[in-house]
């Protein structure tokens, strides 16, 4: 026999907040790649007070993509030397290197050279940075595995393991291979309206999983900006998160390039695309 009519409704409701909660953490998860490792931290496109901070920090350990710091300066020398040998993830070697492959070998001997001549002291001025990089293999298991893990149980009765399942492994692989396809799909497919002579383009797919990091043609053009895209009717979560933030008091300095910047960037160095 069947399950009781009840009882039915109770486990589809159960199953609901399991997708719920797997899919706040995914947010969460993303957000503090997006707006904290990328956007803040490695750029210094806006500037965020101390709990938005230490929020970030949080957000970026359930990531488990490296701590802040190593993340930053991965990045930072990713923008410097692009599409290039001291680029970590340079795409010139093909879309499995660039979306994974480069995570299984050492890094090329020009990554670890002229990395090195980059400043990265602004972020271990940042006591949040130093606090989550000391203790960065405690935060991630507790924030990565463990708080995914036990919340969906203990609040609303999930199966601890569907909530492991979930929560912290299938969220988890999907963050990491979202994020991989900015480094490697952003940089093959699409459009490139403000700079054709650069790899990065603009890739909607990419936008959608990355919660607006698919703006790359963009971003590569003018990485000060907050936003990674045009302000307006774009879809990029990251950047309302910001917004929000900024209307709460928390975040203040967001740094974006003037249209008439935008618009002479297209006209001078665009496919014509936009």
């Amino acid at each position: 026999m069947g399950l009781p009519w009840w009882q039915t409704l109770l486990n589809n409701g159960m199953a609901k907040w399991g997708g719920v909660g797997a899919y706040f953490c995914f947010l969460m998860t993303a957000l503090g790649v997006t707006a904290g490792a990328h956007r803040l931290w490695s750029h210094r496109s806006y500037k965020a007070k101390l709990p938005l901070r230490i929020f970030l920090a949080a957000a970026n350990s359930m990531a488990f993509q490296n701590d802040i710091y190593e993340w930053s300066r991965d990045h930072r020398v990713h923008h410097k030397y692009s599409e290039t040998d001291a680029d970590p993830h340079n795409a010139r070697r093909g879309f499995f290197f660039s979306h994974i492959g480069w995570l299984f070998v050492r890094k090329h001997r020009d990554v670890i050279e002229k990395g090195r001549k980059l400043d990265f002291t602004d972020l271990l001025d940042d006591p949040v940075v130093r606090f989550q990089r000391k203790y960065y293999k405690s935060s991630v298991v507790l924030m990565c595995f463990v708080i995914p893990t036990v919340v969906p149980w203990y609040l609303w009765g999930e199966s601890l393991w569907n909530a492991y399942f979930l929560a912290s492994i299938l969220r988890y692989t999907i963050s990491l291979n979202v994020t991989w396809l900015v480094n490697s799909a952003a940089h093959m497919y699409g459009n490139r309206p403000y700079d054709k002579y650069i790899n990065p383009r603009q890739n909607t797919f990419v936008t959608l999983g990355a919660i607006g990091e698919g703006f790359h043609n963009y971003h590569h053009t003018f990485p000060f900006d907050y936003s990674a895209s045009e302000l307006g009717l774009k879809f990029n979560p990251t950047t309302w998160f910001i917004d929000f933030m900024f209307w709460l008091g928390l975040v203040t300095d967001r740094k974006q390039a003037p249209k008439e910047m935008i618009q002479a960037r297209k006209e001078r160095t665009g496919d014509g695309s936009a």
